[in-house]
């Protein structure tokens, strides 16, 4: 076997590889037995692309020059629907809603100035999450909007909630269910699910459910028997509860999640399935799928993830994700499962590629969790004697998972040599509300600490090298990364893509489904402007002396350019090492393949630089 410096490894997991070769499946709809979703498709420059399978074909069907994606709480998802071969879905261009008939051209419904995501199909038209993007408006107005599926026009069902998400209808058609919540929560801290009789004249007799307790819903649904099913976590884990009028009754209780948070609209976590339902949470470092019929049955397939599930009669369509392979659409039906789709075309040697392992550490007084990936080769080993780089990698949100998933961007370092951490520190998802909770008032502290502890963890049982310690991030974990490398003296390179440096310029800058969530993890402001400032790394480059690269899109909402430029700057102004690359084109997040590719590229020969190591020649 080869010996060579860690971090030189040639491999065949190249950034065009990783950047371009896998696509993001997602927003999965059943309609008379076909099964159809969208594709993220990054050498397409990110366009979401509508396919379709039925008798065992596959066909695209959504026109060349149209992109399904909506920006409903600018994170979108769930952005079309399909009834009776119909599809309307939300075009990214100008956020309309559109109708696409077989074989015909897509017709424009609704107005410029709204955006609609979260479709139910009604004998009064189509039920949606409408969002208003008026000029002149100060703030969006959101809103659960009736649309008229031939003409286009809009009625407003229900308003003056801050939010709404996951409208439910009955299997008559008689009831709807939905959830609504207010600034300062967010989707996974208070919630209101609310019932109601539907008919074409609106929605009456709204009443809302366990009004007393605070908790945070999740997907509700009626079975065919018009009973309504609803996840919440006000148990400490997200659990399913049965509404009993405006009672919650537990159908089983686990010690795990079942929910997720509502980043994106349309998640799907369980669906009905013959005389019970099937579900899927986190048991023994991965997530399962199950049947529940009074009991709980493991179906015992061999992936580690589940999302996107879906029932149609007898069968159960999901996307599910492994930790060794790409993730697949797939379909049980009669116990037997077919690939529908696979996310890459593609099959990797498994030779070169790194499994991760589920790892709990101590972190001040308590437990924190992460997954670790060790570097991994076919033919080639690090130099006898010496350890592997490690990458710290923290993910978005914060209130996120990074998970266990098939993850090319990961396989690319570990194939090169380098060992990855992937945190979920303290805020992270799937351990529960209190520890989802733990990060508020905290948000700068905990996560740093938990991130250190990681990488100290690792450097204490001898499998990385303490000298050579990186952290990079996206978004909240842009952030995480800037005040660790601020604030502590653990790291010796970071790389923020899209992070905050400025935390109350966050707070002005950004969008209204996040105007408030700085209340909780930091505190209100201006009322706090010093522990904002306290926490913000731009107000403390004076205290860096560690190279950062930055990673930033030029038309980004969420987390503004100037956070990236002002810190970029700052670093410039002091002598420090620095790069800063601004993609024209790219929100929040990198969708075409070209500047992903730049990013992992330019991010490995930036830490390549400051670890001194030196790249193979070919």
């Amino acid at each position: 076997m080869l010996s060579s410096p860690f971090g030189t490894w040639d491999s065949p997991i190249t950034a065009e590889l990783a950047s371009s070769a896998n696509v993001t499946l997602q927003d999965v709809v059943l309609d008379n037995g076909a099964v159809y979703w969208s594709e993220v498709r990054p050498q397409e420059k990110g366009r979401y692309v509508i396919l379709k399978y039925q008798n065992g074909t596959v066909s695209e069907i959504l026109p060349a020059d149209f992109s399904a994606r909506t920006r409903v709480h600018e994170y979108g998802g769930a952005a079309f629907t399909v009834y009776q071969g119909t599809i309307y879905f939300t075009n990214d261009a100008d956020q309309r809603l559109y109708r696409l008939e077989t074989n015909q051209a897509p017709i424009a419904l609704t107005q410029p100035g709204y955006r609609f995501a979260d479709f139910k199909m009604t004998p009064f038209g189509i039920i949606a999450v409408g969002e208003s993007h008026l000029e002149n408006a100060i703030s969006p107005d959101n809103f659960l909007a009736l649309i008229d599926p031939m003409t286009g026009d809009v009625t407003m069902l229900c308003k003056g909630n801050d939010f709404y998400a996951s409208p439910a209808l009955s299997a008559d058609f008689k009831q709807i269910a939905w959830i609504s919540w207010d600034h300062p929560n967010m989707p996974w801290d208070n919630t209101q699910l609310w019932v109601g009789a539907l008919s074409e004249t609106g929605i009456s007799q709204v009443k809302r459910v366990d009004a007393n307790t605070n908790q945070s819903f999740f997907q509700p649904q009626w079975n065919g028997q018009n009973e309504l099913v609803v996840v919440s976590d006000k148990s400490n884990w997200w659990n399913l509860y049965q509404v009993k009028g405006q009672d919650l009754v537990p159908l089983f209780s686990v010690e795990s999640e079942i929910g997720l948070p509502l980043w994106n609209l349309g998640a799907s976590t369980w669906a009905f399935y013959r005389d019970g339902l099937v579900c899927t949470f986190f048991q023994d470092g991965k997530k399962r799928l199950f049947y529940f019929d009074g009991k709980l049955h493991d179906l015992a397939l061999s992936y580690q993830n589940y999302s996107q599930i879906k029932v149609q009669d007898n069968k159960i369509v999901f996307i599910g994700h492994s930790s060794i392979k790409p993730a697949a659409l797939l379909m049980l039906e009669n116990e037997k499962l077919h690939v529908i789709q696979e996310s890459m075309k593609m099959t990797m040697d498994p030779a070169f590629i790194s499994e991760p392992e589920h790892i709990t550490f101590k972190s001040q007084d308590r437990e924190a969790h992460a997954y670790f990936y060790s570097p991994k080769h076919k033919s080639t080993q690090g130099i006898e004697g010496t350890l592997p780089p490690l990458i710290v990698k923290i993910h978005g949100g914060p209130t996120a998972n990074c998970g266990s998933n098939f993850n090319l961007d990961i396989q690319y370092w570990t194939s090169r040599g380098f060992a990855v951490v992937d945190v979920n520190y303290a805020g992270s998802t799937g351990y529960g509300r209190a520890y989802r909770h733990r990060l508020y008032q905290h948000w700068g502290n905990d996560d740093v600490k938990d991130c250190e502890n990681a990488a100290l963890f690792l450097v204490n049982q001898g499998l990385v090298d303490k000298s050579k310690l990186a952290i990079t991030g996206n978004s909240a974990g842009g952030y995480t990364t800037l005040a660790a490398l601020v604030f502590t003296d653990t790291f010796h390179v970071g790389a923020s893509h899209y992070g905050v440096s400025d935390l109350a310029a966050l707070v002005n800058d950004t969008h209204k489904f996040e105007k408030h969530y700085l209340d909780n993890l930091i505190g209100r402001y201006p009322q706090e402007k010093s522990k904002y400032e306290a926490l913000s790394p731009l107000f403390h480059v004076d205290k860096l002396n560690k190279p950062i690269i930055f990673f930033q899109g030029d038309e980004d909402k969420i987390v503004p350019p100037s956070q990236a430029q002002l810190m970029f700057d700052a670093l410039k102004q002091q002598g420090i090492l620095t790069e800063y690359w601004l993609f024209k084109g790219e929100q929040h997040g990198f969708r075409k393949a070209e500047n992903r590719i730049t990013a992992l590229e330019k991010q490995r020969a930036f830490f390549l630089k400051v670890f001194n190591v030196e790249e193979r020649a070919g």
